[in-house]
């Protein structure tokens, strides 16, 4: 089970970003997936998750800025982030929860 995040990078408060998760070794369009992030000093936090069917669930903290989807043909998931605050600077992990499998991390830092 490989997952490889990509997306990542720097954004100025308010502005956007869109990261992507690409998996393989498994059967991706059967299985749930989740956005974690970490910030430093922090424990890893749950942001998003994605069903197979397509329903979503959310933290409190990104609710109504962040959009999970994914794209089972390519076997993506992605996230979108919209409104961006600085407390959203972490690396940003993409999961399986069903293999216990981690993307390497992408780095997500916003400026105020």
């Amino acid at each position: 089970v490989q997952l490889q995040a990509s997306g990542g990078g720097l954004a100025q408060a308010g502005g956007s970003l869109r990261l992507s998760c690409a998996a393989s070794g498994f059967i991706f369009s059967i299985n749930p997936m989740d956005w974690y992030r970490q910030a430093p000093g922090n424990q890893r936090e749950l942001v998003a998750s994605i069903s197979s069917f397509g329903s979503t669930n959310y933290a409190d903290s990104v609710r109504g800025r962040f959009t999970i989807s994914r794209d089972n043909a390519k076997n993506t998931v992605y996230l979108q982030m919209n409104s961006l605050k600085p407390d959203d600077t972490a690396v940003y992990y993409c999961n399986a929860p069903s293999w216990s499998a981690w993307g390497q991390g992408t780095q997500v830092t916003v400026s105020s």
